[in-house]
């Protein structure tokens, strides 16, 4: 039996990764050990419950007002005392946190092969998004193995110099998360903490904008603008709600409540669990984010994505017309949510491009290629 460690501490990761632990729970020649970081607690916990992952281990890696350097410096140290105590044959890892370089540094110097899930998104630009783009690109000199979920993923990390014979092109696990998720909110609808049932229940009727934000190069005036933006569009469509689950970093908390919160049909709430938060992406008419993850989910499920950056590591999106970039220039977000509520023809098209990232089996392509790896060791 050979033994695979996931190491990861984020929702992003979790929703991305615990199909492939599922799944390979199932299977009696591989046994899955998950390693959390503890990188984002209350949200983290959130995801493993909806999918029913125990952790084996909990590193609890979050210090009140740490910096990165810290995170990092103490997120090396702790992996590795892991993994020399577990001596697993792989280490998976998922995307481009703070989580994911310090698991693939300290696996590195313990000569253990690393598998880089979700490998060769690039926006060739170092600050944006920060630091995940040189987490992301530093991983993938370090894997042994690389899933890519798109032939352009594929193609950056031959443009980089990764061995073509090292890399497999699966489509994105959060593909396959969605559609157990979207099962689970069919057969049992969640309720929405801090919604009303009757509002809920309206959005039958009217038009919702779902927003999210988070990125740390929009702290600052980047919120300001995004603020002002959603402040001008709910003066401008009355009979549309905005519903905000406002992330729980300060510096994106306090423009939000500060210049939002009065509004009548802009509701802020905390940021929500997967399944909830999956039922809100399938009531909304458009979804306004700077987040990676909802780049892939929201197109599958036909919703039109409004990026809140100038740079995406997830162009195929991009060029599918399923997301725009419209940065967090206050006339471009107010010009492009009023097109997509008031021109039917715009609408649809977004609305009804192909999804670029995947048919939902991703996971297991990467178990496939997980066995025949492990076996030829």
């Amino acid at each position: 039996m050979k033994h695979i460690a996931f190491i990861f501490g984020t929702r992003p990761e979790a929703i991305k990764l615990c199909s492939i632990i599922l799944e390979m729970k199932k299977n009696p020649d591989l046994a899955p050990h998950v390693c959390v970081t503890g990188q984002h607690r209350q949200m983290l916990d959130q995801v493993l419950e909806v999918f029913g992952i125990v952790p084996d281990v909990d590193l609890k890696l979050m210090e009140p007002n740490q910096t990165l350097a810290s995170l990092t410096a103490r997120g090396i140290t702790t992996i590795d005392a892991y993994l020399r105590q577990y001596k697993p044959d792989m280490v998976l890892v998922q995307g481009d946190t703070t989580s994911v370089l310090c698991a693939s540094i300290a696996a590195f110097y313990n000569r253990i092969p690393v598998g880089h899930v979700e490998a060769g998104l690039r926006t060739w630009n170092k600050y944006s998004p920060f630091p995940e783009e040189i987490n992301r690109v530093l991983a993938s000199h370090i894997a042994d193995y690389h899933f890519a979920p798109t032939e352009q993923s594929r193609k950056n990390l031959i443009h980089e110099g990764v061995d073509q014979s090292k890399i497999y092109v699966t489509g994105n696990t959060v593909i396959d998360a969605l559609y157990i998720a979207v099962d689970k909110v069919k057969d049992n609808p969640p309720e929405i903490p801090g919604l009303s049932k009757e509002l809920i229940n309206s959005l039958a009727v009217k038009s919702m904008v779902l927003i999210t934000g988070h990125r740390r190069e929009n702290f600052g005036g980047g919120f300001e603008s995004i603020c002002e933006a959603i402040s001008v569009l709910a003066g401008k469509l009355q009979n549309t709600e905005f519903i905000y689950p406002v992330h729980l970093n300060p510096n994106v908390r306090e423009p939000v409540f500060r210049l939002l919160s009065d509004l009548r049909n802009v509701h802020l709430i905390d940021p929500l669990s997967y399944l909830p938060f999956v039922a809100l992406m399938s009531r909304a008419a458009v979804i306004l984010t700077d987040s990676g993850g909802v780049q892939e989910e929201a197109p599958s499920l036909g919703k039109p994505v409004l990026v809140m950056r100038d740079t995406t590591e997830r162009p195929e999106a991009v060029d599918a017309g399923t997301v725009k970039l419209v940065g967090t220039n206050t006339d471009a977000i107010v010009e492009n949510v009023l097109t997509l509520l008031t021109d039917k023809a715009a609408y649809e098209k977004m609305a009804k491009a192909v999804n670029p990232y995947g048919d939902g089996k991703a996971t297991g392509r990467i178990l496939a290629a997980c066995e025949r790896l492990l076996e030829g060791k």
